[in-house]
């Protein structure tokens, strides 16, 4: 990751403060009839693409995008919606969830491009890129008087893409040949609203399948991430730290959420490497170097003892499925799920 975004998410963590959605709704009322509008292509590898629109778009733009969040808002308002971290508890009625932008990798990468080279992005066109690889639309909101531009975030469905020559039309109680290169209807419903570091997530299932991020278990791998901190010594480059070389590593991710932080002590873990031919550094000071995310996952396959030396054969495996052997067990019961790979 670049230093300078780094330090720029270092130091919004360092400043953050909490938004008011519920203020946000009626301040913008006065900015509405003005607001600055731009739509932005989400790629499925994140990267943002300019749109170009036309001028009778623009009155569709608001009823799609900022009316039903609005109106949302208002009726929370008024039978008393609360806003509740993802931390704090599960989603429910009543409750609207919110999680900070540097917790959703994928979100903060494609928001910091929009905001920080804005001026790099290329501008979409059929001739050029592939629709069918667009994964998301962003609408963002500006005005002059506005402390902070706000994006409203949607996932757009295959089922709501139609492409080249495919379809037909209706027009004039005749179908005609569908003439366009490609067409989308926009999903109607509320996603995501991201307000200065916030994001406001109507959809935990749109978030999810929109950034692949899934909030519940960055919060059980977040408190792992703690656990290890405290159990271990470990050393990372600067700017880098076990958070940030997980991020978007699944397989790493479901690992720390089963382990036991503290079944073996970090002089155990050194010994069983070097016993095992497994090279794991260590800094001056005794801590245990993690260079990047290959490191990271060598010290989390240790940690769940994932490695093993055969005693018949010599070889030595990567275990990638493993089921607790109980003596007690009837020893004709077939083993289930006891996949080794070397």
């Amino acid at each position: 990751m670049d230093q300078d975004i780094l330090e720029v998410e270092q130091t919004e963590k360092e400043t953050y403060e909490a938004t008011d959605v519920f203020a946000w709704a009626n301040n913008l009322l006065q900015f509405k009839e003005d607001l600055k509008i731009q739509l932005f292509l989400i790629s499925k590898n994140y990267v943002p693409y300019r749109t170009n629109l036309a001028e009778g778009i623009r009155d569709q733009l608001e009823p799609l995008f900022v009316d039903g969040i609005l109106e949302y808002l208002f009726e929370g308002a008024e039978g008393g919606m609360i806003v509740r971290g993802f931390e704090e508890a599960e989603a429910e009625a009543g409750v609207l969830q919110r999680t900070q932008v540097f917790k959703v990798a994928h979100a903060r990468q494609t928001l910091n491009f929009i905001k920080t080279q804005e001026h790099e992005i290329e501008t979409f066109n059929d001739d050029e890129h592939d629709f069918s690889r667009m994964k998301g639309i962003a609408a963002r909101l500006s005005h002059p008087d506005m402390k902070h531009d706000v994006f409203i975030i949607k996932v757009l469905p295959r089922s709501n893409v139609m492409q080249g020559k495919a379809g037909w039309m209706l027009r004039s109680g005749k179908f005609v040949p569908f003439d366009a290169d490609a067409a989308i209807r926009i999903p109607s419903d509320n996603q995501l609203l991201v307000i200065d570091q916030d994001m406001y997530v109507f959809s935990q299932a749109r978030l999810k399948q929109m950034f692949s991020y899934d909030a519940k278990e960055a919060i059980i791998a977040e408190k792992k991430v703690k656990e290890v901190n405290a159990n271990f010594r470990l050393s990372f480059p600067e700017g880098q730290n076990m958070q940030t070389l997980i991020e978007g590593k699944r397989s790493i991710i479901k690992k720390l959420q089963k382990l036991d932080t503290t079944a073996v002590k970090q002089e155990q873990l050194l010994e069983h490497a070097d016993d095992l031919g497994i090279e794991m550094m260590q800094d001056d000071t005794g801590a245990i170097i993690i260079m990047d995310d290959r490191d990271m996952s060598k010290f989390v396959n240790l940690l769940n003892d994932d490695y093993m030396e055969s005693s018949l054969t010599g070889q030595r495996y990567e275990i990638i499925q493993k089921r607790l052997l109980k003596l007690d067990e009837d020893e004709s019961a077939p083993a289930e799920n006891s996949t080794i790979g070397e």
